[in-house]
Order: structure tokens, then sequence, then C-alpha cells
């Protein structure tokens, strides 16, 4: 039977210190948990920890000291730290350090780059030897990455760093080492520094890379240990997320926002390379959105941005706010009707903008025939019907030159275009089914889907608000009110759409601010728009719910790279697991974008018999890449 077991914080003689046996196992509802690592932390010494690993039953067993007695030498003359045991770890390691005097502890663990990992506040301690002992984990409690990390000791004002190395590769059984505790106090001879003065214990049952099947991290209190004991824990598994690999849904065509040329300056070079570029710092958006002005001779002014995001990728669509005034019923571009007699001219100057873009190396993807149609507004606009737009689409889109999407109501308002779809000439003129979200949750369109049509959100903003004004900027408010967006294009994905564009790209409400900055906003859109690029599909998944947590998946067939989007809308870090049918991966990169963070790369996740299991912090997106 494979038991592995590890004694920690405490300095002992093996030759004289009387112990007794902990056993017991890990189970869940459905059977034993193999290779979790349980911890017993003395309540009165919290830097001693006992600690085992389950076998495949599910067993463990520990030895803990139970009488210890002082050798009687010297307290030590000096603050030191010793080097961490074993070194280099794969589930846990011992710090040893020594004090002088009564000290208040803090040790503290950084990666290679500097950044702090996990916080250690012992507080006061007696002087004499002492130990911590590190699992490997952050303060968030998720396993990091394999490799070199440093640990401080700080002691009244007093710091000392060592090296470190943690490798999963790494199969250890962590005893106690003889020479290293000895280097650290030369006048110990096989008897122990310290003597164990509780039995009362808390117990943590935690998840491991290699555990199997995944469980929720859980605490155990007030366990009182005398003598030899039998201790069971059951423990829960994560909420799980089946992501079915074979079974796609709608293709995803991008992700963007809209530059509107004339109703506030274009973007400048740098913007757009942070808007539409995909390496760090850039958004990767793939589509942008433009106005159609009603006056010809202002057509060119669309041209050098859309030409510079063309040529990183992006697919160019663009809108029409009003026709030109002389084609209205009301002879002006707010409000009114397209006469129609005018509906061969409109389609004329639909067509001599998408020629002008073309001309000067700016093909269109898509042009629209109006943009919300159903508005009542002060500013550019036209209203249609869904009898005039039947007959646009039926008989004048052709003559657009480029494919033609519609209705682009403000509320995707479906009446608008069933006509159109319900006609066999009309819907073989539609490119895609475009809609706006004002007002209204995203859904889904049967209609549309059941004609072969793609949806596509094409405009929408979530406000930005505090409880005393309007629109904000306050960052105090910024998260609170960005991460909602999340959320929203979580929806639009469950909602069969295959593209998700924001209003301004350039706003303070927008992805990039008026200074040029990312926003978080712009980070929560990256989270998708940087990962799950165009022809990817999205994936079926059987969720079962968990309160406030929100998933999709998404795959590249041609390079079958797999990319989940969690979303945490709680004030809590809530654990999920994901399993996958039909597919084989290995391992996933997490990225996430919290009131802290932005697009911030986590520790690999190793799928172990098809799941993996993590945990999503509090109000975050996580996005988790395959390898």
């Amino acid at each position: 039977m494979k038991v592995l077991f590890f004694l920690l914080g405490v300095l002992v003689s093996f030759a004289e210190a009387q112990t007794f046996k902990v056993t017991g196992t890990v189970s869940t509802s459905t059977g034993p948990v193999k290779d979790a690592l349980i911890v017993f932390v003395n309540n009165q010494d919290t830097s001693q920890a006992f600690s085992a690993v389950t076998d495949t039953n599910g067993y463990y067993q520990l030895d803990l000291i139970t009488s210890v007695t002082s050798s009687g030498e010297a307290l030590p003359s000096k603050f030191e730290l010793g080097q961490n045991y074993p070194n280099p770890f794969s589930s846990a390691t011992d710090i040893p350090y020594k004090l002088k005097s009564q000290s208040d502890v803090r040790v503290t663990i950084y990666d290679i780059l500097g950044r702090e990992v996990r916080e250690f506040s012992v507080g006061a301690q007696t002087p004499g030897i002492h130990s911590i002992t590190w699992n490997g984990r952050n303060n968030f409690g998720v396993k990091v990455a394999t490799g070199i990390y440093f640990y401080r000791l700080q002691v009244n004002g007093e710091s000392m760093v060592k090296k470190m190395v943690f490798d999963e590769g790494e199969k250890n059984i962590l005893l106690p080492s003889p020479a290293t505790f000895l280097s650290m106090n030369p006048g110990v001879k096989k008897k122990a520094a310290i003597e164990l003065q509780s039995g009362i214990y808390s117990v943590q049952v935690n998840d491991e890379a290699s555990t199997y099947p995944k469980i929720l991290p859980q605490n155990f209190y007030n366990i009182e240990i005398q003598g030899d004991t039998t201790l069971n824990f059951s423990v829960s598994t994560p909420i799980q997320d089946v992501v079915y690999l074979d079974s796609t849904q709608q293709i995803i065509r991008g992700f963007g926002a809209a530059n509107i040329v004339q109703w506030r300056p274009d973007m400048t070079p740098a913007e757009i390379q942070t808007a539409f570029g995909n390496g760090p710092g850039q958004l990767g958006f793939t589509i942008l959105r433009l106005r159609i002005p009603p006056d010809s001779t202002s057509f060119r002014l669309n041209v050098p941005t859309a030409k510079a995001a063309y040529s990183l990728g992006a697919k160019i669509i663009a809108t029409p706010w009003t026709a030109p005034a002389w084609m209205k019923s009301n002879n002006s571009t707010i409000g009114g009707t397209l006469d129609t007699s005018a509906y061969t001219a409109y389609a004329a100057h639909l067509k001599a903008f998408a020629d002008t873009m073309s001309n000067n190396g700016v093909p269109l993807y898509a042009v629209s025939v109006q943009n919300e149609p159903d508005a009542h507004v002060g500013y550019e606009s036209c209203f249609w019907n869904a009898t005039q737009f039947l007959n646009f689409m039926k008989y004048n889109a052709p003559e657009v030159g480029v494919p033609v999407f519609m209705p682009e109501s403000e509320s995707f308002v479906h009446q608008l275009s069933d006509s159109t779809l319900n006609d066999p000439i009309a819907v073989s003129h539609v490119a895609f089914v475009g809609g706006h979200l004002y007002g209204v949750s995203p859904s889904s369109y049967p209609l549309a889907l059941s004609k072969g049509k793609e949806l596509w959100m094409t405009e929408h903003l979530t406000t930005t608000t505090d409880s005393s004004n309007g629109w904000s900027t306050n960052p105090v408010y910024e998260w609170p009110a960005a991460l909602p967006v999340a959320k929203e294009i979580n929806d639009c994905m469950n909602a069969n759409m295959s593209a998700y564009v924001w209003w301004y790209i350039i706003r303070f409400y927008g992805p990039i601010d008026e200074n040029g900055n990312i926003t978080k906003r712009g980070y929560i859109m990256a989270q998708y728009s940087k990962f799950i690029r165009p022809g990817f599909y999205k994936v079926a998944c059987n969720y079962i719910p968990q309160k406030n947590v929100y998933i999709t998946a998404y795959k590249d067939s041609a390079s079958s790279k797999v990319v989940i989007v969690a979303v945490n809308m709680s004030s809590s870090t809530l654990y999920q697991n994901f399993a996958f049918q039909n597919g084989n991966i290995s391992s996933f990169t997490p990225y996430t974008t919290s009131a802290a963070k932005d697009i911030q790369q986590g520790s690999n996740l190793t799928v172990i018999n098809g799941s993996f299991a993590a945990a999503l912090e509090p109000s975050s997106i996580t996005t988790f890449i395959s390898n």
C-alpha cells in the first residue's frame, strides 16, 4: 500500500521521540479520493503542521510527536534562516529558522519575477528553532507553477532571503532533515528543541494536481488527538461543467467596437495597434464598425483607420444612421422614412461607400441597411418597418454589391426581420441578422438560425454609474460597473450569437479611454477577443449551475485548441470542476481579469482523467487556454 507521509514543524530525535499514529480515509459521496493532501495544524502553535497524502484507496497515515524533551542547550545566539527541506519539493516543504529573542515573524514567498505568491503572518514566537510549511499554493489556494521561488523571513526589522525549487515532477516523502536541523542548531544532540503543547488541531483537506476525483478544499476544526486515532473525512466535489468537444454550435466571427469618424476624433496609430493588435498590452479585436455618412464627400474620412485595422486582420462592417435628406419623406437627416421611389438611389449610395473603401484597400465584410430603425432620437436617424425591410432586401440589396445585414433594431426586435426571413428571395440576400441590446437581455432568434443566418450583436454599452450621478469615471466604481460586460458577452454567446461589437472604441466607458489606456471593459472584452479567434466554434456545455458563475467553451477545429471562459460575479472564491468528453487535453493555462488584475497569467492546471478543477477568484473573469 502506497502511503506518503511527512512530519513538519517539529525538531525531533527519531530515536527518542514518542509517537502515535493517525490514520483514516478521505472520500466523497461516490468513493475514495486519491492523492488528497491532508494537513493537521496545531491550534496552539500554527507553525507546527503534520501532513499526509492519500493513496489510491483514499487511505492516509502519519506519525505525530507526542512527547519530546528539551536538550537544555543554550538558546540560539542569532537570527538565522535555514534552507528549506526537501528542495526541490513537489507537494510541501519545511522552512526552518531560529530566533534569538521573542519576535514577530513574517514569511513571504515570491516568484522569480518578484511577485508575492504567499504570505505567512506567523505573529509573535518565543526564542528557539521554528519552521513553517508551504504546500506550493498561493494566497488564493491555487497550486503554483513549477519553477524557482524565493522565501523571505522578516523578524523585528531584519530579513533574510533564500531560494527554493518547486517541481511537481518530484515525488517526495518529506521527513525532517537531521543535517539541516543540526546545522541550524549545533547544540542539539538527539534531542528535540520544542515540545508539542496541545492535542487540538485544525485539519485541511486540499486538492492537488493529481487528486482524483477533484475535491473542494475543506477545513475541519477542533479535532482532538490524544493517542492512536482514526479520522475519516468526507469532502465535496466541485460543481462540474462537462464540455462536449465534438458538439459544435455557432461559429465565432469576432469581437470589436465602433469608430465613428466626424462624431469624435479619429483613432491614432497607437490606438489602432492597441485595439486590433494581439500582442502584450493589446486587445485582439477583429471587428471594426464604421458609420456611413449621408454626405458622400465624407466617405474617404473612414479610410485611414479602417485600412490600418484591416491590415491587422479586422473585418470591417459599416452602418448608415440615415439616408441623404433628399431621399427621405421629411427632407431631413433626423427621423422620417426613406421614400419608396428612392430605394434604388439608396442602394447606389451604399454601394458608393463600399466602392470608396474597396478602391482604397478596405473591402467591406458587410453593410447594414439602417441603424436602429425603431429608435426615436434627436440625431441622424430614419424609421423602417418590416414591410420596407422586406421590399429593400428582396429587390435592392443585390445592388449594393457587398453582403447586406439587417435590421439593427435598438432592442433586437425580431418582428422587423421576420417577414424578410420568411421570404425565399429576400432571405437569400441577408448576410446575417444584426441587432442591439438597449433595454433588453440577449436572447436567441430561432427563425434566423433555422434559415442558416448568423446572429451578431452589433452595438451596446453598459452603464457606468454610481449612486449619486450618471456617468462616472471614478475608479472606485469602474470595476463593479465593468464586470457586467463579461456576463453580457457570456449571455450573447449562449444566445447563439457569432459576434459582439461594443459602441465607441475610444471613450472612457469604452475599451480604450481618451488617453489611450485600456479600461477594465477593454480587458474584459480581451478575455474573449485575444483567445477566441475568428473561426472558433462554441461547443456545448452540460453545466450544472453554480450561483453567480457563468461559463462558455470554444474550440478551434483547425488546431483543436480549446478555450473556456468562466465569470464569477460573486464576492467569494468559488471552485469549479471542468470535465471533457470526446477530446484529449493535457493542461490549461488560466488568464484572469479582476479589480486588481489585467489578463494576468496563472499557473498551469493539469487535466487528470479528463477533468481539472480551478479556483475562480471573487468578482473576476478567467479564460482557460488548452496546451
